[in-house]
């Protein structure tokens, strides 16, 4: 008894925290989603904010881009990231000057990386389309065009995201012990089929923790988007956290709380099932 007593003393600090810091905020959010709200007044409203976000265009467009941007952000981190990881761990000359360079994005501020992005892809005077018309190649408007500045955005976040993605393959393959890949050899295994049936399952863990970070930080992505396209032109790129952004400067709290809602619904309805799935694909060393 005297045991059990000690031991909810060191837990009751905890706890008391997550409550004020996480469970009373979003019990908070959850009501004032519900309301019309300033700084000194709130009145209900029930599910209007919410109607209201999905019906209008300007608003539920967020989701879609949400879902796209994490989508591809997600599957072209994990993809890319594992092929310079397998390139990084192999007998290559200077791969730990490589690693470095790889990693660096990642050292760099986001909102340094947006601006940086959007002057290399400045229609007339970026790096990108001065490049191009050397070979002759008229270049696009990188984030001016509707159809493809979203994907522009995209691009931006896959080349500051691969370093930590990378690190985390490298841990992974280097904990592989060289047993399997020398029974493997003597078997007369291929470098594809080693990759298929050693390296390939047994990095899994790595990978799933690449998936979920990289598909939360995508839901969640603001900074990069805002630097770089303010959400435009139009609302091509408006993501929820943008979204969310100019509803709470425009002075929608409830509105924008609504978005915050959202989002938080989102996450757990799409990353608690992928998250189930993916680690029960785990192979235990």
């Amino acid at each position: 008894m005297k045991n059990r007593i000690y031991n909810i003393w060191f837990i009751t600090p905890l706890v008391v925290i997550f409550i004020i810091l996480f469970i009373l905020p979003t019990v908070i959010s959850f009501f004032f989603s519900l309301t019309v709200w300033n700084l000194t007044e709130f009145r209900f409203v029930g599910l209007y904010n919410f109607i209201t976000f999905f019906s209008e265009y300007s608003l539920n467009i967020g989701i879609k881009n949400t879902l796209l941007y994490s989508i591809l952000t997600c599957g072209f981190k994990a993809v890319i990231a594992l092929g310079l990881a397998v390139l990084l761990t192999s007998p290559i000359k200077s791969k730990h000057i490589v690693r470095s360079i790889v990693y660096f994005p990642n050292l760099v501020s986001t909102v340094a990386v947006g601006l940086a992005f959007s002057s290399l892809m400045h229609p007339t005077r970026g790096l990108f389309n001065t490049l191009l018309a050397g070979f002759g190649i008229e270049g696009p408007d990188w984030l001016g065009n509707s159809n493809l500045a979203l994907f522009s955005v995209i691009f931006t976040d896959v080349w500051k995201g691969l370093g930590v993605a990378t690190v985390i393959y490298i841990a992974g393959l280097q904990g592989i012990s060289e047993t399997y890949y020398e029974a493997a050899a003597i078997d007369g295994a291929g470098g594809f089929q080693r990759f298929r049936h050693i390296t390939l399952p047994l990095v899994r863990s790595s990978m799933n923790s690449v998936i979920i970070l990289a598909f939360i930080g995508g839901i969640r992505s603001f900074e990069l988007i805002w630097t770089m396209t303010k959400g435009g032109p139009g609302f091509a790129t408006d993501t929820l956290a943008s979204i969310i952004y100019k509803q709470y400067a425009s002075g929608f709290f409830g509105l924008s709380t609504a978005g915050n809602v959202i989002m938080f619904i989102l996450i757990i309805v799409l990353v608690f099932p992928l998250y189930r799935f993916i680690i029960s694909r785990e192979v235990d060393l």
